[in-house]
């Protein structure tokens, strides 16, 4: 079987530059060039807004911190954005390197250990590393550019405007002569950091690697050839092997334990108990028992003869299938009112007639290939406790801050090194296990190389929130659709931080809930009460993915019950092109736009069409199709981004769903790296036709009822997309950039199902797939 995955660019007009934000402070140390600094005594122009300096610590741009030139003319330049197939470690210094007139071939990048006092914000989430640091990261190039032109002038006594930086040196324009970057490290490091007034960005038609695709991951050959290394890889010198039983229940304690049959296997060593603290923990351990040994599996051996007695707590009832059935009676009456435009209540009665739908997703777990590991070594340095820790995390700052809080360290005494991250999709955003091993290795004594295993990964998770969508849309006499209202049901994220929280947050109603696009005049969300019995974290798309599936599926729905073609019934649900705000709804409060100014990134639903009008004429929608064939749409914005989606399926006789091709279009603002751009899309077809498909968490007694891959189930090579086609909406410096690793995603699940609908006439309602097309 040939899988085939395609990238296809739409064309477009020219790239407008416009203004910029410059802001130089700090100091490079450990370079050959170490240039003078100056802080600006005003704040700097932006070419758009964003949320970044609202995020802990802000962003940084100064090459002082990010860029060391060393004599032989190697470049130096320092991510600081966590490395988890995305390809940040290799998009962001390339716009430094493209900025400042590296060659790349020169070029090194290396890893920000956690510090965001120095680097700026390094919670690498959200999808906004591009959308947050590519303005600093052209700033922080063009300054370096501009000091490595002012030194050259200087040297040979010509005006700066005599002078160019072209591919790693310096030419003089009327003589001819040249000086590479690593004769100038030396005469550049007595500069004063130049004005901002005096910063040039170039010209986007003169970009060497920004958005050519054209730039392997600097990582590449190492992964491939197994060189690369992960957080489970890392080692340090007299390191120990650890593994923990945890309580089996969230919310359970440990009430006693006898070690004396785990100490009996070859290589323990040591058993100590595990502190944890009272639910919800936010990222803090849950507690248990650790097993100390020689390597890890005679770790694992020890925990297995264990004998421990929990206290389950109170979660210990937790069921799924009685929950389903809580959510479904919440979803059935009113809930707390989070969007009311028109009078959908009215709507509804009046109605020419009401289609209503319940829509069902359940928890997921992040199952990353990497499971959670860390290497950490608590010791006593020559002025107290220090730390260090080698960890695969998405947030090092932060778990750094976490570490020297639970020590009762000052951060300086911590340092968070930050391998490759063998993949995440939002758990290693939370450091449970980091400091697990922290805690660990200060009881042990010795360093702590402390390793989940599966099961502990898919048991012990911070999953992905379970969800009931009720939707009921009323449709006139003339077959227009004048009411929607849509009651959503699902724990909150928030619980993991407090107690009692109950209803969804705003970040989780802002993800395709109450920023509903649709041109509806009566449309009303309701938010039904739900309490959390389980770990609930942040998981690729979040909300958007239960929100997306019950909007789209809906909209594929309604096609079938109006007679209507789905992509033109989705078009005309989406309306003229026009501006949606819901902050004006009534309702609404706090609403949330990804963290980011609503007056960069407003709601365009111009732009929700044009995604859809790519991907349906790329997928050749409307061509007549085998018996058994079909073609489903769906159509999303998430991250800030504009997302659509056709699947094209085949399911045989006796049910088997064969996916044969998968066209996505995707409006992203200005982008960097189109190649990753296209490996993020691919890997979303991949990762949505997988919980589609087999995805779920289920609970009984408390506890989780899968524990390896033989329950939550991955797709085989066999069930993948046999075509992936990426269209990359094009868009010059004038529009912002937004999300990639997350927004392709949430519009897969309803395009298979309604492609699913199209090929059979079987509606799936309810997550995942499994064997519903078979009965």
């Amino acid at each position: 079987m040939t899988h085939m995955f395609d990238t296809i660019t739409i064309p477009s007009g020219g790239i407008a530059n416009v203004s910029r934000r410059f802001v130089l402070q700090g100091l490079i140390g450990s370079g050959a060039l170490v240039v003078g600094t100056g802080m600006l005594s005003r704040p700097a122009r932006s070419a758009w807004k964003t949320g970044a300096d609202q995020m802990p610590n802000g962003t940084v741009n100064d090459p002082h911190v990010f860029i060391a030139i060393e004599p032989s003319g190697h470049v130096t330049i320092i991510t600081n954005r966590s490395e988890m197939g995305t390809g940040v470690r290799t998009s962001l210094p390339m716009v430094v390197a493209d900025e400042m007139e590296a060659d790349w071939r020169l070029v090194r990048v290396q890893q920000a250990p956690g510090d965001e006092k120095k680097y700026g914000n390094q919670d690498t989430d959200g999808s906004r590393s591009i959308r947050h640091f590519v303005q600093p990261m052209r700033q922080c190039g063009a300054a370096m550019r501009m000091m490595l032109e002012q030194a050259a002038a200087t040297r040979w006594g010509v005006p700066l405007s005599q002078v160019r930086a072209e591919n790693h040196k310096v030419v003089d324009l009327d003589s001819g002569l040249m000086v590479g970057y690593g004769d100038l490290a030396k005469d550049a490091s007595a500069l004063p950091t130049p004005p901002i007034e005096s910063l040039k960005l170039k010209d986007p038609r003169d970009f060497r690697y920004i958005g050519t695709g054209s730039i392997p991951i600097v990582d590449l050959h190492d992964i491939t050839t197994g060189h690369a290394t992960y957080g489970i890889d890392a080692k340090i010198p007299g390191m120990k092997f650890a593994v923990v039983a945890r309580p089996p229940v969230v919310g359970g304690k440990l009430v006693s334990f006898d070690a004396t049959e785990a100490l009996k296997v070859p290589g323990v060593e040591k058993v100590v108990k595990v502190q944890g603290w009272p639910w919800p923990t936010k990222f803090r351990p849950v507690g248990g028992v650790a097993v100390v040994a020689r390597n890890t599996g005679s770790a694992v051996k020890g925990r297995k003869a264990l004998k421990i007695t929990w206290d389950d707590g109170p979660n210990a009832h937790y069921d799924s299938v009685a929950f389903h059935k809580e959510m479904s009676a919440t979803a059935d009456k009113p809930g707390k009112v989070v969007r009311n435009d028109g009078d959908a209540e009215a709507a509804l009665k009046s109605a020419a007639k009401v289609i209503t739908a319940e829509y069902y997703a359940p928890h997921l777990a992040h199952a990353s290939m990497e499971p959670p590991a860390a290497v950490v070594h608590v010791f006593q340095g020559s002025s107290g406790t220090e730390c260090v820790a080698y960890a695969p995390t998405q947030s090092p700052g932060g778990c750094r801050d976490d570490l020297a809080e639970m020590l009762g360290i000052p951060p300086a005494k911590v340092t968070v090194n930050v391998p490759l991250l063998g993949g995440a999709f939002g758990r290693k955003s939370k450091w449970d296990y980091v400091l697990e091993a922290a805690l660990v290795s200060k009881a042990a004594g010795a360093p702590i190389k402390l390793v989940w295993t599966r099961e502990d990964d898919i048991q012990h998770d911070f999953y992905h929130t379970v969800s009931v969508e009720r939707i009921d849309a009323g449709i006139d006499g003339n077959g227009k659709v004048v009411a929607w209202r849509h009651r959503s049901v699902a724990p909150t994220i928030f619980s993991t931080f407090k107690k009692g929280a109950d209803h969804q947050a705003p970040f989780e109603l802002g993800m395709g809930f109450v920023d509903n696009p649709f041109a509806i005049p009566n449309l009303r969300c309701e938010n039904g009460k739900c309490e959390a019995h389980t770990r609930i974290g942040w998981f690729r798309s979040v909300s958007n993915i239960p929100h997306g599936f019950a909007v789209q599926s809906m909209a594929g729905e309604l096609a079938v019950a109006l007679n209507r073609d789905q992509k033109e019934m989705l078009l005309e649900l989406i309306g003229p092109d026009r501006i949606v705000d819901p902050r004006k709804s009534q309702g609404v409060t706090d609403f949330w736009n990804y963290g980011d100014p609503f007056e960069t990134y407003p709601i365009e639903t111009g732009r929700l069409r044009r995604v859809a009008e790519i991907a349906a004429e790329q997928a050749g929608w409307g061509k007549t199709l085998p018996k058994g064939e079909g073609m489903g749409i769906a159509a999303h914005r998430s991250f800030l981004s504009y997302i659509a989606s056709v699947v094209h399926v085949a399911v045989d006789s006796q049910g088997t769903l064969a996916i044969r091709q998968v066209d996505t279009a995707i409006d992203c603002g200005f982008h960097v790296n189109p190649e990753r751009i296209r490996s993020q899309i691919e890997g979303a077809a991949v990762m949505g036709l997988a919980l589609a498909k087999h995805g779920q968490i289920t609970f009984k007694r408390g506890r989780p009822e899968q524990d390896n891959f033989d329950g939550f189930v991955l797709p085989r090579i066999g069930e993948a997309p046999l075509n992936v086609r990426t269209h990359i909406v094009p868009a010059g410096w004038d529009v912002p950039s937004s999300g990639v690793g997350e927004p392709g995603l949430p519009p897969f699940a309803p395009a298979l199902c309604n492609a699913i609908f199209a090929a059979t006439g079987k509606r799936i309602r309810s997550l995942p797939i499994g064997e519903q097309l078979k009965t």
